[in-house]
């Protein structure tokens, strides 16, 4: 049985923390499918979320194992239409923990055969946050060295 994992998030942008952990989850996974969410405390996007998908499938054009859907439902009904019994998520601190334990635990209840798996996030990505980096953005400053892109 195929190991398959979902890692899911609103990638608003998508940075190289996002990639170091998909990179680093397909050491454990068989196939890994980045699901760019909706995210309903958010009112609006700051990068368009089609723009995002087709940065994401450039940079993976070379892995066949990850997939790029974009979802406007529970995660744990992703998971389950496509047969993936794990969610991966990066922590950065503690902070991270207590949102994510929280989400994971409501998941779970969902889906009792869904289970999450934590990253702890590599040290030369701890500082970056999607949020940091469109704020950064929004005034104008580089932020290319934070994106396995360019914008």
């Amino acid at each position: 049985m195929k190991k398959i994992a979902i890692f899911p998030g609103s990638f608003d942008p998508y940075t190289k923390g996002h990639h170091d952990i998909v990179m680093r989850g397909l050491n454990l996974f068989d196939e890994l499918i980045i699901g760019i969410g909706y995210n309903v405390a958010k009112k609006s996007r700051y990068f368009e979320i089609d723009g995002m998908v087709d940065k994401i499938e450039k940079l993976y054009t070379d892995e066949p194992r990850v997939k790029v859907v974009v979802y406007n439902e529970l995660t744990s009904n992703l998971a389950k239409a496509h047969g993936a019994n794990f969610l991966i998520r990066g922590l950065r601190n503690t902070t991270d923990f207590e949102y994510e334990n929280t989400i994971s635990q409501m998941n779970r209840k969902l889906n009792p055969d869904l289970e999450t798996v934590f990253l702890i996030t590599s040290p030369q990505f701890a500082a970056v946050s999607s949020t940091v980096i469109r704020e950064v953005h929004k005034f104008g400053a580089d932020v290319s060295e934070y994106l396995p892109y360019e914008v």
